[in-house]
């Protein structure tokens, strides 16, 4: 949310008339003041962070929150944060993220945002074990439960080709009783509506037992989107797949209980209390 007006309404009605328990927040984005409007007027909405460092559209991008000469490593020759994360992880140093993250998280409490949980746009904290060991620091010491996954066979293969050996490093998050998500799907597939319904049907019916947290891309269809990105009508199809009554029904037909992050939030608080 954030990224554009289409996202934000498309994001909203999700969560009020559809399925989508909660959602995640861009601070660079310039639609970031609307969204943070509505969750000051709406408290009870279960919104985190989308900690960004790139910006990956042709012609609609955004700069960082921190200021520029403090976070040169995360520029791109026209002064925007990099296209791509091999770039990031090639230029950036570990105190430019810690900086920028920072500032997006400060930005996002002057707004009046209580984040429920932090999550990394493009896998980009997990790109280097120096970015990811500033991620989950600056979620302990805000208080802000950070996205984090269990050391499934497809998480690591997933964080290697990113850049970490993740198995460690989540022997040490249980350790200091982090709460780690089961599973992770990142999308359904198809080019036309039913396709796509199809394909995030058949994931609903076959979700392994545990948490699984299923990443979606909700816009309307308006001109702005369809000038970002080529691929507007997934994220429109997707809005319409996860605001149609049918698909309330399989999920309650499948026994699938719908949490978000302020549950996983309050199973983390009590762990650290412990």
């Amino acid at each position: 949310l954030g990224m554009c007006h289409a996202v934000n309404v498309a994001s909203i009605k999700g969560m009020t008339e559809g399925v989508v328990t909660c959602g995640s927040v861009m601070v660079p984005c310039p639609w970031f003041p609307e969204i943070a409007a509505w969750a000051r007027e709406h408290p009870e909405a279960d919104l985190g962070l989308h900690l960004t460092l790139n910006s990956e559209w042709r012609y609609y991008r955004w700069r960082p929150i921190a200021s520029p000469e403090k976070v040169k490593g995360l520029l791109d020759e026209e002064g925007f944060l990099w296209r791509d994360v091999a770039s990031v992880r090639q230029h950036a140093t570990a105190a430019e993220v810690e900086t920028e993250l920072r500032a997006q998280i400060e930005r996002a409490l002057q707004f009046g945002m209580k984040p429920t949980h932090l999550d990394t746009h493009m896998g980009a904290c997990f790109s280097r074990p120096d970015f990811f060991e500033v991620y989950v620091r600056l979620g302990a010491e805000y208080g802000i439960l950070p996205m984090l996954l269990a050391p499934t066979p497809t998480i690591l293969g997933m964080a290697k080709q990113l850049g970490i050996d993740y198995q460690p490093i989540a022997v040490k998050l249980q350790q200091q009783r982090f709460v780690l998500l089961d599973n992770l799907i990142t999308g359904g597939v198809g080019e036309t509506l039913e396709e796509r319904r199809k394909s995030y049907y058949d994931l609903i019916r076959n979700l392994p037992p545990g948490v699984t947290e299923i990443i979606l891309h909700l816009s309307t269809d308006d001109p702005e989107i369809r000038a970002i990105t080529g691929t507007w009508h997934h994220r429109y199809y997707e809005f319409r797949i996860f605001t149609d009554p049918q698909t309330r029904r399989l999920i309650e037909q499948e026994g699938i209980k719908l949490i978000g992050y302020k549950q996983l939030a309050a199973l983390w608080h009590r762990k650290r209390q412990q």
